[in-house]
């Protein structure tokens, strides 16, 4: 299974990425290109504690939830609803300068293939997350949202 914890996945996904433009045409969703840098860099550093969570999250164990979002082999559906703290229409970080915002998506990724810095022990759907699960998710989340912009 891919994770950014494989050097060679997250350079994929930095060169996909950087692949990106302005211009690039969505697929589906709402999110421009530049929001969904946005989007990603703000979910990125709520990972990694530098972006505080806007609510608590309950523990719990969603063993079932959790497999079949991160591990079973089928894309993500379209369409799910943004978290408002990440969502550059509401309460994320707004689109400033593309090159700024698309280095500040990539240093997420980057600091989450890491796994020392991974702060946050929650996902909102997911539950209780370790490291690797962190790391998958990354790739996961990164990947359906460069699929939806053709990438």
């Amino acid at each position: 299974m891919k994770t950014v914890g494989n050097p060679r996945v997250a350079r994929s996904l930095v060169q996909r990425l950087s692949a990106l433009t302005p211009d690039s045409r969505r697929r589906w969703g709402t999110l421009t290109p530049h929001e969904m840098l946005c989007h990603l860099g703000d979910a990125a550093a709520m990972v990694l504690g530098e972006r505080p969570r806007p609510a608590p999250v309950r523990r719990r164990r969603r063993v079932m939830v959790k497999w079949l979002g991160l591990w079973a082999p089928v894309p993500w559906p379209h369409g799910w609803q943004t978290n408002p703290s990440q969502d550059p229409k509401a309460g994320g970080t707004r689109p400033s300068e593309f090159a700024r915002d698309l280095a500040r998506a990539i240093d997420g990724i980057e600091g989450i293939a890491d796994g020392r810095n991974i702060r946050e022990p929650l996902h909102g759907l997911f539950g209780t997350m370790s490291v690797r699960d962190w790391q998958r998710w990354a790739y996961r989340h990164t990947d359906h949202h460069l699929r939806q912009f053709g990438l």
